[in-house]
């Protein structure tokens, strides 16, 4: 399957619950994190909070942004153990939650 080969990015939008205090959001980012060192195709993992001036966040507070080489290791990583435990235990913290996979493309002019 052609369409299947390439880099996938996973990009995870969160809004955390207000009763998720901040060493709680700092204990579960780095429990993201590691999902790297246990789930062989996810090959790095990004993250940040919202700091845009024009408001259009929508409620979403922090992206989660994975990189993959294939829509079969996004697949796997999705069906892994360790992604279902940790996931059950992420979206538990979270209000909002938007999850968007694709394939980066560079425009050439």
């Amino acid at each position: 399957m052609e369409e299947a080969k390439g880099v996938v990015k996973h990009v995870v939008l969160g809004k955390f619950k207000e009763e998720t205090t901040s060493d709680r959001i700092d204990e579960l980012i780095k429990a993201y994190a590691n999902l790297v060192t246990l789930i062989e195709p996810m090959k790095s993992f990004h993250w940040g909070k919202d700091v845009s001036i024009e408001n259009l966040h929508q409620g979403f507070t922090h992206i989660f942004e994975s990189t993959f080489e294939s829509t079969e290791g996004v697949a796997e990583y999705v069906a892994h153990p360790a992604h279902v435990e940790f996931a059950n235990l992420f979206l538990s913290h979270l209000d909002k939650v938007l999850i968007f996979d694709y394939k980066p493309t560079t425009l050439r002019c």
